[in-house]
């Protein structure tokens, strides 16, 4: 599936859609240069779980996790970590937990832990300014 977004607004609607789509428990690989819409699409994601928490990269913590009644909310971001380490026995962990929607950014480090049916969202800059997203692995 193919689509492109014009604006944030339009990146955190995505996200809350995305949401009535997934089936929990899920993986969500997110690909994509820095700062081109990857967090702002976990904001969606988590409007549409009903988290009213504000939403941030966790770049330098690795992880930040977010408790619904009806699931959690697991992102992770990769991006410092070129070996993940403990990091790796963490989410793959994670990974077990039948309530979990699990997205993670800069997956390249921990991509072995990662299941073979997991989604992948790339996220790419228009010489316009807007976003090509290109979602695969997604059952409608």
């Amino acid at each position: 599936m193919q689509q492109t977004i014009q604006t944030q607004a339009d990146m955190v609607a995505l996200g809350q859609n995305l949401v009535k789509l997934l089936p929990v428990p899920s993986v969500i690989e997110l690909v994509g240069d820095v700062g081109v819409g990857k967090t702002t699409l976990v904001k969606g994601i988590a409007r549409g779980l009903g988290i009213k928490d504000e939403i941030t990269s966790p770049s330098f913590t690795v992880h930040k996790q977010y408790v619904t009644p009806d699931c959690i909310l697991s992102h992770y971001d990769f991006y410092r970590l070129h070996d993940p380490g403990i990091m790796a026995d963490e989410i793959a962990e994670t990974l077990q937990d039948q309530h979990a929607i699990t997205v993670v950014e800069w997956a390249g480090s921990v991509q072995n832990v990662l299941p073979k049916n997991h989604i992948t969202i790339t996220i790419n800059y228009n010489d316009d300014g807007s976003r090509a997203i290109e979602t695969k692995g997604l059952k409608p």
